[in-house]
């Protein structure tokens, strides 16, 4: 473990991050809200720190390893996330208390999306901005970013990426090497994000809530401009737009460069992992749309309307709303919130268990059913008429098993606050899924629930966001030893 390495490489990423204060600082003086100094503190002071950490461990030139990179992604979150709250506690700001400002700050670079701020519509235009601006930053990872630069300046970023990289399978590459493979990934994030904000604005938004809502529509994150979210323009044409978006960022990346280099798109028809997560998605949308009809909630055309939105934003974790599914009837409200347990795919912006996972739990289970009738067949399991190895299915499952028992924990743990169950659970889930909206209490916002509660949802976004095996791996003692 090379400590003063993790440091080296802290105090250059923190000098990068610093770089972010500045957008929001132009933004300020350009609708003169008064505000971009808090931007300018907090570019100094990050600097500041990133300088000073490399300029003590900058002799310590070792090559990085991969127990390195699970140090630095979490070392990385933790500052970004500490540095992130600075601009939201200053007086001259919206000065909240440092906890509340710690979870908004965690909750927009974990691309989460849940808030403790009411009165969105009248923040200064530059702290709206800011806050969409850290979920799109968190919806790639700002790592991956770093990842393309470091080799510039002779550091390895392999063992970055296989730490910061979502999914079951991480070694995958798109290209030979890291540094191509990073900028693919951010020339078409970045590309999605252009996009997205200019089907916005031929929607009908505004130049400014087009590009801020295409940075948390395109990290799937859920941010907005106002408290209303995308039910605030109540235009079915914005609503499209987002849904077209969501979905699509809701795919593996992987899929949007091959399908990119190759002018086609057949690629994402013949993934398994696209088809049953549309296929979910459109079920899903069936059932929600099918209760709010025959309920009379709404007429058969809103029903779909609501009921697809809804879906869409919730199982691809991105936390949108246009309506209170909280309030519907029947099991509309748990059959939309459990979908976002299942996520988006691996390999995307999205949170979630990530639907590779599930259909390989649910192709596990058909087989142990065809081995009850035939036991001495032979039934591999296979993803893309490819037989899976036996040790992605063993991980799945593990993954599988820690996640409900960490859950199950900071479930407990959060009723030990004083919550109670529903609010507790919808907490957990809304947030190590990094889905942001829940049940309960925080169907709306998070700024009422106990300090002690938001700290323990911050590390759950983080255990979201990185996947529970990231951090969790930092607390075995086999981790430290030499």
């Amino acid at each position: 473990m090379h400590i003063q390495i993790a440091a080296r490489i802290l105090g250059i990423l923190l000098m990068m991050f610093s770089l972010t204060m500045l957008p929001p600082a132009f933004v300020s003086w350009l609708f003169e809200d008064g505000v971009s100094i808090i931007f300018i503190d907090t570019f100094a002071v990050t600097l500041g720190a990133g300088l000073v950490l490399w300029l003590l461990f900058r002799r310590n030139m070792q090559e990085m390893r991969t127990k390195d990179g699970f140090l630095i992604t979490f070392m990385f979150y933790m500052a970004l996330g500490s540095f992130g709250a600075i601009p939201l506690v200053q007086p001259s700001g919206i000065a909240l208390s440092w906890p509340d400002a710690l979870f908004e700050s965690f909750s927009g670079l974990t691309t989460t999306g849940a808030t403790v701020i009411t009165g969105i519509d009248e923040l200064p235009e530059s702290i709206q901005f800011y806050r969409q601006q850290l979920q799109w930053l968190g919806g790639m990872g700002i790592i991956v970013l770093a990842v393309a630069i470091l080799p510039m300046l002779g550091i390895g970023g392999m063992q970055l990426y296989r730490a910061e990289t979502p999914g079951p399978v991480k070694d995958s590459k798109l290209t030979p090497r890291i540094k191509q493979t990073a900028l693919a990934l951010w020339s078409i994030y970045c590309g999605l994000t252009v996009l997205c904000a200019l089907a916005y604005w031929l929607a009908g938004m505004t130049w400014f809530d087009a590009i801020c809502h295409s940075f948390s529509t395109v990290a799937i994150g859920g941010f907005s401009t106002h408290d209303a979210s995308i039910g605030y323009f109540d235009s079915a044409a914005i609503e499209a737009v987002a849904i077209f978006f969501m979905v699509l960022a809701g795919l593996n990346f992987g899929l949007h460069f091959f399908s990119f280099k190759e002018r086609s798109v057949l690629h994402y028809f013949k993934d398994d992992e696209v088809r049953f997560y549309l296929s979910i998605l459109f079920a899903a949308s069936l059932i929600v749309a099918f209760i709010l009809a025959t309920t009379g909630t709404y007429q058969t055309s809103d029903a779909i309307r609501y009921a697809v939105f809804e879906v869409v934003s919730i199982f691809t974790t991105t936390g949108f709303a246009t309506a209170d599914f909280t309030v519907w009837p029947s099991m509309a409200p748990y059959l939309i919130f459990f979908g976002a347990f299942a996520g988006a795919c691996a390999g995307s912006t999205g949170g979630g268990m990530k639907v590779m996972r599930v259909m390989l739990i649910c192709k596990q289970g058909l087989r142990e059913i065809d081995r009850l009738i035939h036991p001495n067949a032979i039934f591999p399991i296979k993803l893309n008429r490819r037989p899976v190895p036996s040790n992605i299915i063993e991980a799945v499952w593990g993954f599988f098993s820690i996640y409900v028992i960490v859950f199950l924990f900071m479930h407990l743990m959060l009723v030990a606050t004083g919550m109670d169950f529903i609010t507790a659970f919808s907490a957990v889930g809304a947030t190590i899924n990094n889905l942001g909206p829940g049940l309960g209490d925080v169907a709306y916002h998070y700024g009422d629930i106990e300090v002690s509660a938001k700290l323990i949802l911050c590390f759950a976004m983080m255990l979201g966001r990185l996947e529970i095996f990231t951090l969790l791996v930092l607390f075995s003692p086999m981790f430290w030893r030499k």
